[in-house]
């Protein structure tokens, strides 16, 4: 059985790729663009798919993170996109852990409200299951 081996090398664009199947992949140019086609599919959907959970409550920020992960393992322009969200993410993350806790809880707040709000239009436009208890607020017409 061959060894996986863990060294690095430059690659095009002076991107860092593993030395192994992705030389191999690289030397037939026919699978490679194949490989990358189907990369920036699957990063595609995955990051459409974040972009449609972003108003809804669960990980919609983070499956857009890991869907430009994926494309950002073949496409530069997805490397430097990854990095920006980085930064600002960073920027944002800080600059709410100066603030005071009313400010924080203001914005946690304002949160909660804004996917309540989404929630109750998805809701509304798409029919609240029967599971929904009547008492709920503006869950059914």
């Amino acid at each position: 059985m061959a060894q996986h081996r863990a060294t690095l090398d430059a690659g095009p664009r002076g991107r860092v790729v593993p030395i192994g199947w992705r030389r191999r992949l690289a030397g037939r140019p026919l699978v490679e663009q194949a490989y990358r086609a189907c990369v920036g599919v699957v990063g595609g959907l995955v990051v459409a798919a974040g972009l449609v959970l972003v108003p809804l409550p669960g990980p919609g920020w983070l499956t857009v993170i890991a869907g430009l992960v994926v494309l950002a393992s073949e496409f530069a322009w997805a490397e430097r996109l990854l990095g920006f969200a980085r930064r600002h993410v960073q920027r944002w993350t800080g600059w709410l852990g100066t603030q005071a806790p009313s400010t924080r809880l203001l914005v946690a707040v304002g949160t909660a409200v804004f996917v309540y709000g989404v929630v109750v239009i998805g809701l509304r436009i798409a029919g609240a299951p029967e599971w929904v208890p009547g008492w709920v607020p503006l869950w059914r017409s």
